[in-house]
């Protein structure tokens, strides 16, 4: 999950998207001082792969 924090004046907002690439394309389209984050969860089948 991608997630982007939008600060504003006194107002936080937080969007939320599936895939990198949706995160990206909104990012450059929205205004403000804003952060992409990659969230990972730790029960996330995919991790679990990648360590030996």
């Amino acid at each position: 999950m991608w997630v982007i924090t939008v600060h504003a004046r006194e107002n936080t907002k937080m969007f939320e998207f599936d895939t990198e690439r949706e995160a990206r394309a909104a990012f450059e389209d929205i205004q403000g001082s804003k952060i992409l984050t990659e969230v990972v969860y730790f029960n996330d089948p995919y991790l679990a792969l990648s360590t030996v």
